[in-house]
């Protein structure tokens, strides 16, 4: 993975984050300390209590800096970023990237990076592949990745995030943009691989999270995060993705996180489930979008067409849609020969 930064933060720039959620909030709050950020939600409601609280519900006590204002509406969003060099962010889940994009279609953009992780759930294709096929090849288009929760990028504290894109100048742009601060931001031409990356590590971190819940210790947590690696890779570089790109920020990176950090939504999954609650309690309790959840089915899916070992994954599938008991998941994993992987 080619992992580049610019040495300064640019200059001021013109930023539209499509998508209030805690991360978009969050990665427009971070811009906004040096850039005129514009935030946009579909909740035109939830939007204008925003505006007048100066803060996200989903981040309670993290005020807006004076450069983030939200958007009187979806056509304002995008003219604020009409002018060359700005730029334009997607920050819904897998989900609504589809249904985003097509409100975009036909529209003069200067280019749109996503923030989303995973496969989309009726097609198995990642967010790069969805842009495309919506929007051709006319747009640049990047994904913006990394070990990253939104409280703390709200509050100000270090991290670290990757641009992949095929396009160098959306790449440098992006840099420019957010590189600066307690924010770095590394390059990369590997979008499969950033994508597979930050997909796969969900499911992971829901694995990880039913072990911690079952009390089965740190080394099998260890192991759980290295084999878990061992499997993004094994899809990652099926997909075309570049094996080195999974030792970085967003493989190995994103995935000690995410299966580590108490504020991991799909840790937590795996933690629900260890306790033998139903999963859509779980996913009631949690409030949020948990991706790893849908994700496991398509990439279980996917590993099957392209014949990738994926025991992990599957084991994780198969509690949450074959009615297996985490116990059961466990045992699985350790009664599997050696030489299978």
């Amino acid at each position: 993975m080619q992992e580049n930064t610019s040495k300064h933060a640019g200059a001021a720039r013109k930023v539209s984050v499509l998508g209030a959620g805690a991360w978009g909030t969050a990665v427009a709050m971070a811009l906004a300390q040096r850039h005129d950020v514009l935030l946009w939600g579909r909740n035109a409601a939830a939007l204008q209590a925003m505006g007048a609280a100066r803060e996200n519900p989903y981040l309670p006590g993290y005020t807006f800096p004076e450069r983030l204002q939200v958007a009187a509406g979806f056509d304002a969003a995008l003219a604020h970023v009409a002018e060359p060099g700005s730029l334009l962010i997607a920050a819904c889940p897998v989900a609504g990237l589809r249904p985003l994009l097509q409100s975009l279609k036909g529209r003069q953009i200067p280019n749109v990076v996503w923030l989303c992780k995973g496969f989309e759930y009726d097609t198995g294709l990642l967010p790069h592949q969805i842009v495309r096929e919506v929007l051709g090849d006319a747009v640049a288009g990047g994904a913006l990745s990394g070990p990253s929760f939104a409280q703390e990028v709200a509050k100000g504290l270090p991290c670290a995030l990757t641009i992949a894109s095929e396009s160098a100048s959306l790449r440098a742009c992006v840099v420019e943009t957010a590189h600066g601060g307690n924010m770095r931001v590394y390059s990369s031409e590997d979008l499969v691989g950033v994508e597979v990356g930050g997909a796969v590590k969900n499911v992971l971190a829901i694995a990880t999270g039913a072990a911690d819940g079952l009390g089965l210790g740190l080394n099998a947590r260890a192991a759980l995060i290295t084999r878990g690696l061992a499997e993004i890779t094994r899809l990652g570089v099926a997909l075309g993705g570049k094996n080195e790109t999974f030792m970085g920020l967003t493989g190995m990176g994103d995935l000690i996180l995410t299966c580590t950090g108490d504020l991991s939504r799909n840790r937590r999954v795996g933690l629900g489930l260890a306790q033998g609650k139903a999963l859509d309690v779980i996913v009631q309790e949690l409030g949020h979008v948990a991706e790893g959840v849908p994700c496991a089915k398509a990439v279980r899916e996917l590993a099957a067409r392209l014949g990738v070992e994926m025991p992990i994954t599957n084991a994780v599938a198969g509690v949450l849609f074959d009615g297996d008991q985490p116990q059961t998941m466990v045992a699985r994993l350790l009664s599997r020969d050696p030489k299978d992987e």
